[in-house]
């Protein structure tokens, strides 16, 4: 198979892309398990695109839930070099108004239980994660984004919960003290695996509703986020049909993404365990070698 260049990790309500063109269906195994679905392989705008389901066809898994791992991996292993995510969010600000999107630059972490790195078991890597959004990617998608004439800002603070149920008006409150931006559940550990997997990754934030903070707004209802996700949608899938011309203008990367692990890898070569270079070569060969 040709060689994946963009890989759209699609969130609540963005469930396929239908302006891909000769499509098909891959299914991956990966030493995580499987991913959330079949992932959809075509060519959009001349680049080679590979489309993933975050929730699953029918939105069948909670964030809690997701095997982001498997899901990473799948698409290393198609060699997937860039990995926009579209998400669904809640605004902690007044000025980030429901329908508008929001390219994140900075993360903060509320998840518990979710395992959020390749590694361990003999081999031990400590990546960058300073600036968790490639910053280049990041400027892509804001200009694809703003071509759709959606408000779009550029810039903030994505805290990420473990949910599935939302914030309480507390957590709200105290969340807005600590100067975050927007809310939403599955972020991460996605944005820490694609930089273990030197994958370019950025976010493209879809606004759904204030969250419960705001006085003047009724809390969070699915009605509400339903009707906000279907108008996301379409607005998502012109922003990468303009997405994936500016990427298919890029050259060999320059980005820290694409050598996070260079300087990375802390355990002494000859101990890492047989059975993990193996499982975790399509990641590390080329500095075990």
């Amino acid at each position: 198979m040709e060689r994946v260049t963009l890989g759209v990790i699609g969130g609540s309500g963005v469930y396929d892309v239908q302006a891909l063109r000769d499509a098909e269906e891959v299914r991956i195994k990966t030493p995580f398990g499987d991913p959330s679905d079949a992932i959809v392989v075509g060519t959009l705008s001349s680049v080679r695109v590979a489309f993933l389901p975050r929730h699953g066809r029918g939105h069948r898994i909670t964030p809690s839930e997701l095997n982001a791992r498997a899901n990473i991996y799948a698409l290393k292993s198609l060699g997937v070099q860039y990995i926009v995510s579209v998400s669904a969010c809640g605004s902690m600000r007044e000025d980030y108004a429901p329908r508008d999107i929001v390219i994140p630059d900075q993360i903060f972490d509320r998840t518990k239980a979710r395992p959020s790195t390749f590694f361990g078991n003999g081999l031990v890597v400590h990546v960058s994660f300073d600036e968790p959004f490639c910053p280049h990617f990041s400027e892509l998608v804001y200009q694809a984004a703003k071509k759709t004439g959606t408000t779009v800002h550029k810039g903030g603070t994505f805290i990420v919960i473990e949910g599935p149920q939302f914030s309480t008006k507390a957590e709200s409150r105290i969340y807005r003290q600590w100067g975050v931006d927007i809310i939403g559940m599955t972020a991460l550990p996605e944005a820490k695996l694609a930089r273990e997997a030197e994958i370019c990754y950025a976010t493209m934030a879809h606004v759904t509703d204030y969250d419960v903070w705001h006085e003047t707004e009724e809390p969070v209802a699915l009605a509400m986020l339903l009707e906000n996700l279907i108008a996301n949608a379409a607005v998502t899938k012109q922003a990468l049909a303009y997405l994936a011309p500016l990427v298919a203008r890029q050259g060999e990367r320059t980005c820290n993404c694409a050598s996070a692990l260079a300087t990375a890898i802390i355990t002494q070569r000859d101990l890492i365990p047989e059975a993990v270079s193996r499982d975790l070569g399509l990641l590390v060969s080329k500095y075990l070698e």
